[in-house]
């Protein structure tokens, strides 16, 4: 699935890739400057993510951590659009700057992903951590990010899905290889050879379509409409799910974290 959402912002978003891969040729100063600081921000999570995955998959994954990542996820994107046009109406009250915040930030230019310093770089990069906590959202910790620095909503959207393009290889490449290790070494077969190169190839598809659509429907909504809906909703859901589990609607268990695989037995 992760393979299939990396293929559909490579698609959406090529002309910027291939701009970034003229910069490391030394071709493009701008497309070099933008790689160098995805590499900035994909490094906190790449360290926290390898330090913290095992205590995050026991300790996070119940119902409990999860539920209280989506209510308050809400809570946050709702302030977060609230500060946010709140420091645009004050830079345009009367006697102020009148440039939006981007603007000032950015030397009296609107602020772009060519105007990203290293450190706002690594700011981002610092809430993506974040989004290691189930039920927080990735995407909204760096859209966020990248807001709270300048950037414009389709400008920090466009920012969060680049970065997703070494944080989401990187998590698919790593737990692709630790369900083979750990597949392999109980002598049972893995993932690919489980479901079938048909199925595999059938979800990466589907995934790919998919999340090309949501991304481009999402950066035409947060143009139009902000974030504050999207808060709405997590807090709605954290609602309705934290009822169904109270009344006994609904069993939510935490995720297996090493799943007790056995060989098979052995024909007599």
């Amino acid at each position: 699935m992760q393979g299939g959402a990396i293929l559909a912002v490579l698609s959406i978003y090529w002309p910027r890739v291939l701009r970034m891969l003229r910069g490391v040729l030394g071709k493009d100063a701008a497309g070099l400057k933008l790689a160098v600081n995805l590499v900035i921000a994909f490094i906190p999570a790449a360290v926290v993510g390898k330090l913290l995955d095992k205590k995050i998959e026991e300790h996070l994954f119940g119902p409990g951590p999860v539920l209280a990542a989506l209510f308050v996820g809400g809570i946050y994107m709702i302030a977060i659009e609230r500060y946010v046009r709140t420091r645009a109406a004050r830079a345009a009250a009367p006697g102020a700057d009148r440039r939006a915040p981007s603007e000032q930030s950015s030397g009296g230019s609107r602020m772009t992903l060519d105007s990203i310093s290293p450190v706002q770089a690594f700011c981002i990069g610092l809430m993506q951590c974040i989004a290691m906590w189930p039920g927080t959202s990735r995407a909204m910790m760096t859209i966020t990010g990248g807001m709270l620095i300048g950037l414009p909503p389709a400008a920090a959207a466009e920012f969060s899905f680049l970065l997703g393009l070494p944080t989401l290889g990187a998590a698919t490449v790593y737990k692709a290889y630790k369900n083979f290790k750990t597949s392999h070494a109980a002598g049972l077969p893995d993932f690919y050879h489980q479901l079938g190169p048909a199925a595999v190839l059938t979800g990466i598809l589907v995934a790919t379509v998919s999340a090309a659509l949501a991304v481009k429907w999402l950066v035409g909504y947060l143009k139009r409409r902000g974030l504050a809906p999207f808060g709405w909703y997590r807090i709605a859901l954290a609602a309705v799910l934290i009822g169904l589990v109270f009344t006994g609607r609904l069993a939510m268990r935490p995720r297996e974290v090493t799943p007790q695989l056995s060989a098979p037995a052995k024909a007599p």
